[in-house]
This record gives structure tokens, C-alpha cells and sequence, in this order.
């Protein structure tokens, strides 16, 4: 079982994931409160309409000003989307980089357990089978005995490689990445 793999999650640098995640946090924070300035501050198209013997010069000016500020909200809903996407791939790959290794090494023991199960059946009907050798060979009188020695030794034989087979899947699944 190779340790390196999981070593990384047991001496991780807690400075380093704590200041991760908290220039994240902030980043979030910082477009929230951009997308709710964007979002409470006062129409200038309708400030507009209400003033209406405005000059042409203020109604120009408020046109502009209206322009920038749909500008910004424009940038700002492109940036909370942005953010929301990169949260979305930041969860998910923290989501591998824990479950992961978890489900790796959960799977390969699984494996080996099950491989110790059929070789606990294995050696009992070998044993079995050992004890019966002497009716090897069938005769009239132990019929009944040799097709009980027949079936132990197949019963040995099957458990054995499905221990065999369990424990070569649990190896091969530790050497992969």
C-alpha cells in the first residue's frame, strides 16, 4: 500500500489552505457587495423622466452616467458569474482531492477483505478434503464419500482463486494513480 498518495492530507500546511480559502472568501464578499451596490443604486433613466424640464445637457449627462453605471452592472453580473463558476470548479476539485484517496483505499480493502473471506472458506474446504483423501478412489461402498471429496476439493478450488483474484485486483488498484 503505497502512503505517499495520502501522506499529502495528513500534513497539510494549515496556514497555506487557511489563507486559501480565506482570499476566496474575501474575493466572494468583495463581488457580492459590488452586485448589491450595482443592484440598490437608483435608476438614472427614471431620474430622468421625472426632472422633465431638464436641459438637454442634463438629460446627455444622465444618458452617460445611466451607459457607465450599466457598464459596470453589466461587468459586475459578468464577474458574479465568473466567481460563481470558479466556486462550482474550485468545489468540485476539493471535492476529489478528498473523496478520492478516500474511495481509492476503501475500495482496495474491500477487496482484500473479501480476498481473506474466500481464503478462510478455501482453507476450510481444503482441510476438509485432506481429511477425506483416503476415499480418493471410488468403489461400490464409499460412492456417497468420494463425490463429497469431489465437490470439497472443487469447493477449495473455487474459493482459492477467488481469494487469489480479490487480492491481485486490491494490488493493481493501489498501483494506479
Amino acid at each position: 500500500m503505497d502512503i505517499r498518495g495520502t501522506a499529502t492530507l495528513w500534513i497539510m500546511d494549515s496556514v497555506r489552505f487557511g489563507r486559501a480559502l480565506g482570499v476566496g472568501a474575501r474575493a466572494a464578499a468583495k463581488t457580492l457587495v459590488t452586485a448589491v451596490d450595482a443592484a440598490t443604486a437608483p435608476n438614472p433613466s427614471g431620474a430622468a423622466k421625472a426632472g422633465g424640464a431638464a436641459s438637454s445637457v442634463d438629460r446627455s449627462k444622465a444618458e452617460a452616467s445611466g451607459a457607465r453605471l450599466g457598464e459596470k452592472a453589466a461587468r459586475t453580473t459578468a464577474q458574479v458569474v465568473q466567481t460563481g463558476h470558479g466556486l462550482k470548479r474550485g468545489g468540485k476539485r476539493f471535492g476529489e482531492a478528498v473523496w478520492g484517496p478516500f474511495v481509492k483505499l476503501s475500495g482496495q480493502l474491500w477487496l482484500e477483505l473479501t480476498g481473506v473471506f474466500f481464503g478462510i472458506f478455501a482453507v476450510f474446504a481444503a482441510t476438509s478434503a485432506w481429511k477425506m483423501r483416503g476415499e480418493w478412489h471410488e468403489t461400490a461402498a464409499n460412492h456417497d464419500a468420494h463425490v463429497h471429496l469431489l465437490l470439497t476439493a472443487a469447493m477449495a478450488v473455487v474459493f482459492g482463486y477467488f481469494c487469489a483474484s480479490s487480492f491481485v485486483k486490491a494490488n493493481r488498484r493501489g498501483k494506479r494513480s
